[in-house]
């Protein structure tokens, strides 16, 4: 559906080992949080300001 590869690196095309399956919401944001604050100033420009999502209706 999404077309990835789970078991094949993106950047190096080496093989890929799945070790852990993390689905705690709880957890996922802590995780997440620590890894923003830690990612470099340039690694957060890569990426856009996060905004609202569009309005369910667009038209009357």
């Amino acid at each position: 559906m999404f077309k990835i590869d789970l078991n094949t690196c993106p950047t190096c095309g080496g093989a890929v080992k799945l070790i852990a399956c993390i689905e705690a919401p709880a957890v996922i944001a802590k995780i997440l949080t620590h890894l923003s604050n830690q990612a470099p100033a340039a690694a957060r420009a890569l990426f856009p300001e996060p905004r609202a999502p569009p309005p369910a209706r667009l038209f009357d």
